[in-house]
């Protein structure tokens, strides 16, 4: 037997009823408390480093999360093409009915969800819209409900906005490791309100977050068991040890807002302990015992009303002048913190060795375990997946779940990490880095979050990716998939075409198209925000930095790790808002529009944005939109000619010699003789 296989035989289990993962995003903020001018210590000798980089957050086994009632696609076996079915028959559906879910709470008539649309739909009309509705998100056409124009494998899903199909194929993994990813971090995860809003007869067993944990951490040993490149770390030691091999290391942790239900969670704890996890989030989406969580999306307001009937009235987090469910004050911050068994579960955490992972947590949670961690001679805290909220939209950055300076701070001085999420969000320019933030959504505006971490906040840093975590990916630079747009659409268009004009050009991947479809094109990631200019050195060689963190958990700390005096968050461009920066684009029927920006066969809805002057849409205002078509060989490539009959107004490839021809523009040659290329 292996060495391998006899850490997997030591931790058997008896397997629970089918398997389960999935994630959520979102981010905090407040003015900066007090810092402690202490200074670190000089460092220790450290460890021959390992190579490879660190995705912190990968939630690998999502088709069975929410009791296996809304993924499709598995992470191992032939991915598939599916369709969406009819309500109620298929996955990515909510239930048809989900307003006695409200009924729960005797004051929810007084809430009026009218003005929060997505409310209003989902828990008004119901599911058969709702399923629609969430499938209308910018970018996600098609991807929940009927499944509009996203059925087919590998050409429509998964893409960069996918929300309901498998992103963590075990294939797809595997070429991240060759990748250069050397270090992944498996979030095991569930929510209970989430899977209480599926059809029933698409869920596998009862709504039960730890049942569906214990359900994906046995899938996980499963996975290590028989599969002979990756393998379960349980200490850094060994972690480095499965590195040096070439192999890529797995970290178990749980995301769950129900963590432990309500067993005793010192024997919980111990138990999935002995079982390989060595990472948990005290708090997810939701308040729980163990503390206050970050609200960040109107949504989990709603399942936190649902189990406390509470309406705030400090705030309007989640409409005028109301928060549901959420005690915050009046500047929409959670005003609860860790509570005596999150600092209790906190301290054992620490007595483990175990990684502290603040992600979700309110504010407050996060300065009471800091203050544990001081009490620890500054214990590693680390934030597995987030956004820096001074470099973000205004929109985002006034969200709790964002991540501010001064808890980078904390992250700094306890010998932390931060895994910065891949987002698709609209940023602000980092005017110290030199890659122009001409593309949002995609890599270039990635690129001013990284260099803003890297150059201005100094924190290590490995990907937060959140991969199969219900959230949207980073977009493509090219394509007619969502490319470059996280403000409006003329601005998209403009910014597309500054792509293929300035540079750099494609990688000739299914990223160039797609973004960041699923977690084997993170290396992809890399290599575009190096060829755009970003120093990604630290980013390649995070995995030694968490392994480093993980080694500080489980070793004598003298001090500080680092007093972090040099944060510089200046260098940030004032935000243009959309309104004044859409107000520059002429217009047609009320609609902006980028003039001469589309291609040949790219989705249009006016003439005028054809380079073309030619667009088969419709209706004159653009209602329902049509391509770009070509009437002269100029409106195509050089190897391309202008089309007729079947493909009368695309662009078709010239043709090689022996081929049917017409004229010599078809030909490659350029020579047509008999109806024959020559």
């Amino acid at each position: 037997m292996s060495r391998r296989s006899r850490t997997v035989s030591r931790f058997l289990f008896s397997p629970l009823l089918a398997a389960t993962s999935l994630a959520l995003a979102c981010g905090p903020v407040t003015d900066e408390p007090p810092v402690q001018p202490e200074e670190a210590p000089a460092q220790a000798a450290q460890p021959l480093a390992v190579s490879g980089f660190a995705e912190m957050h990968h939630h690998m086994f999502a088709e069975e999360a929410f009791a296996g009632g809304w993924f499709h696609g598995s992470h191992t076996g032939t991915l598939a093409s599916c369709d969406g079915g009819m309500p109620e028959s298929d996955h990515a559906r909510v239930r048809m009915d989900l307003r006695d879910m409200l009924n729960i709470c005797p004051n929810a008539g007084s809430v009026n969800l009218g003005g929060i649309p997505i409310l209003s739909d989902v828990f008004g009309v119901g599911g058969a819209v709702a399923s629609e509705v969430i499938g209308q998100v910018e970018g996600t056409e098609g991807d929940t409900g009927l499944h509009l124009g996203r059925m087919e494998t590998p050409t429509q899903w998964p893409r960069w906005d996918t929300i309901a199909h498998q992103q963590a194929w075990e294939g797809w993994l595997n070429k991240a490791r060759q990748g250069g990813m050397s270090l992944v971090m498996v979030s095991l995860v569930s929510n209970e309100f989430l899977c209480k809003a599926l059809p029933y007869q698409n869920l596998k067993r009862p709504c039960d977050e730890m049942m569906d944990v214990d359900v994906q951490l046995q899938m996980a040993r499963d996975f290590d068991a028989r599969t002979d490149w990756a393998e379960i770390a349980l200490s850094p030691a060994h972690a480095r040890q499965i590195i040096a091999s070439g192999k890529l290391a797995m970290v178990l942790s749980i995301e769950s807002s129900k963590l432990f239900g309500t067993k005793d969670w010192r024997t919980e704890l111990n138990r999935v302990y002995s079982l390989g996890v060595r990472s948990l989030q005290p708090v997810h989406q939701l308040d729980n015992r163990f503390g206050g969580a970050a609200p960040h999306n109107a949504i989990f307001q709603v399942a936190q009303f649902l189990e406390n009937c509470h309406i705030d009235t400090d705030c309007g987090l989640t409409g005028n002048g109301f928060t549901l469910g959420f005690d915050v004050d009046a500047n929409c911050r959670n005003v609860k913190g860790l509570t005596a068994d999150g600092k209790a579960l906190v301290q054992e955490m620490m007595n483990k060795g175990m990684l502290i992972d603040m992600a979700h947590m309110s504010e407050k949670s996060v300065q009471d375990a800091y203050a544990l961690s001081q009490g620890r001679t500054y214990y590693p805290l680390f934030i597995s997946h987030g956004h820096f909220r001074e470099v973000m939209n205004p929109d985002l950055a006034a969200n709790e779940k964002t991540t501010p300076s001064w808890v980078v701070r904390y992250v700094r001085q306890t010998g932390g990490m931060f895994g910065l999420r891949t987002a698709h969000d609209e940023t602000r320019a980092y005017t110290r880095t030199t890659v122009a933030n001409t593309c949002q959504g995609s890599t270039r505006s990635l690129a001013q979050a990284y260099e803003f971490g890297r150059q201005g906040l100094k924190v290590n840093m490995g990907f937060g990716a959140d991969l199969n975590g219900f959230i949207q990916q980073t977009r493509p630079r090219f394509g007619d998939f969502g490319a470059c747009s996280a403000g409006f659409r003329a601005e998209a268009d403009s910014q597309e075409e500054q792509q293929r004009t300035s540079g750099p050009p494609p990688l000739g991947t299914d990223f160039d198209v797609y973004g960041l479809a699923h977690v084997g094109l993170l290396p992809d990631v890399v290599k575009d925000l190096k060829q755009l200019g970003v120093n990604t050195a630290g980013l390649e060689g995070s995995a030694e930095n968490f392994i480093r963190m993980w080694e500080r958990a489980n070793s004598t700390r003298t001090g500080m790790a680092d007093a972090a005096n040099d944060i510089d968050t200046s260098g940030v461009a004032a935000y243009v808002p959309k309104a004044t920066r859409e107000a520059a684009y002429p217009k047609i029927c009320g609609k902006a529009y980028a003039p001469s920006t589309k291609l040949v066969s790219e989705t249009c809805r006016f003439d005028a944005e054809c380079k073309s002057s030619l667009c088969s849409a419709l209706d004159d205002c653009g209602d329902i939109p049509g391509v770009c078509t070509c009437s002269s060989d100029s409106h195509c490539a050089s190897n391309q000619f202008c089309g007729w009959g079947t493909n009368d107004g695309k662009c078709v490839n010239k043709r090689p010699k022996g081929s049917l021809c017409s004229a010599g523009r078809e030909c490659q040659s350029g020579k047509c003789s008999w109806l024959m290329c020559t």
